[in-house]
């Protein structure tokens, strides 16, 4: 029998997200006891918003003292577009508090500065945008920065036409030949990666992966 590991929140705005993240923690680390608060009407409100507002922050919050109170020792959100909800939700709390794509992007800083990304989510291109900067800016160096939008993936996805969603991100993805590094941006984009070849054997990251890494180093 396996021993009990901590007890870890998974946050999810999409259905598509769960799995990705759950794959990667049944291969990397089985101990880790995780469980799933899915919000999937999160993604619908932000796109028809425009964006966050503060009752959809407060929603973030309400979200993570749940998750404490349910007895996490860390909390990891998945979607990339809610970028400063979890900022507030994570100053709300004293439990680590984790952006989907955080330790995603730190590890593709080792690879140098010019960063690729892919997303299937309009609201998520502003928001890892950001937090690539504010990484930079916390290292004292430069990013080149192409982020791509692979329009109709998530769509496809959504409609039941995997095959399609895949096709879409390797097609944008294989426009960023010149960067050093290439990230999916999203998690339900995780299945893609096999589909992903980049010119010049660019490498690819993708969340679910750094973020499980990251989590085993705060708390296993």
């Amino acid at each position: 029998m396996l021993d009990q590991g901590p007890r870890i929140a998974l946050v999810h705005a999409v259905h598509e997200a769960i799995a990705p993240i759950a794959e990667v923690f049944a291969r990397s680390w089985p101990e880790a006891r995780t469980f799933n608060l899915l919000d999937d009407s999160l993604s619908d409100d932000v796109a028809h918003d425009g964006g966050v507002t503060p009752a959809m922050t407060q929603r973030f919050v309400t979200l993570t003292r749940y998750a404490v109170s349910a007895g996490a020792r860390a909390v990891q959100f998945t979607c990339s577009a809610f970028n400063s909800c979890i900022d507030e939700a994570r100053s709300a709390v004293d439990i680590p508090v984790l952006k989907p794509d955080e330790a995603m992007i730190e590890e593709a800083f080792t690879y140098g500065p010019r960063l690729g990304v892919v997303v299937t989510f309009g609201p998520s291109v502003a928001s890892i945008s950001e937090q690539v900067n504010a990484r930079a800016v916390a290292m004292g160096v430069h990013p080149q920065l192409d982020v791509r939008l692979a329009r109709g993936a998530l769509e496809a996805l959504h409609g039941g036409n995997p095959g399609e969603h895949d096709r879409l991100i390797a097609e944008a993805a294989a426009e960023l030949a010149g960067c050093d590094v290439v990230m999916l941006g999203q998690y339900s984009m995780a299945r893609a990666a096999h589909a992903v070849s980049i010119p010049g054997e660019v490498p690819v990251l993708i969340g679910p992966q750094a973020a499980v890494k990251r989590l085993r180093h705060l708390l296993g």
